[in-house]
């Protein structure tokens, strides 16, 4: 299986209580901070992300993808701690790759988010998921 947000569709916060997570400042910071080149993991990816999923898996004896999609829209309240949990559980943000500036990198992020919403209270909405499934050797269909 492979799950991933739906990257087209509109997630705007009209009508929600709370301030938009501000994800293009969080980017700027976190590259601030490691610089250009994005990270993933114990590595770089210089060119991005690589592509070519399907052919690799049909290679390796997969056939398919059927594809799923499990609606979003849903209005999501984040804290502060969310968001912060957020960045730190992403391959290109991930703790250890701050190494003795972690702590500062807390702050200052903490301090974005203080100033995009001084109560701590972030509003928007769930992405859709994309769920593709790919399957080996006989067996039921979905």
């Amino acid at each position: 299986m492979h799950v991933s947000d739906v990257k087209t569709g509109s997630r705007g916060v009209d009508g929600l209580p709370h301030p938009a997570v501000p994800y293009a400042a969080i980017d700027e910071l976190v590259r601030h901070y490691l610089g250009p080149v994005r990270r993933a993991g114990q590595g770089v990816l210089t060119r991005g992300t690589p592509s070519g999923e399907r052919e690799i898996l049909t290679r390796a004896g997969f056939s398919g993808p059927r594809r799923h999609v499990v609606p979003g829209g849903q209005a999501l309240v984040r804290t502060e701690d969310d968001v912060v949990a957020w960045v730190f559980s992403m391959s290109f943000s991930a703790p250890h790759l701050f190494g003795p500036r972690r702590e500062e990198f807390e702050a200052a992020l903490r301090e974005l988010l203080r100033q995009a919403s001084p109560r701590g209270r972030f509003s928007e909405r769930g992405p859709s998921t994309d769920v593709f499934v790919w399957r080996t050797g006989p067996g039921p269909r979905m």
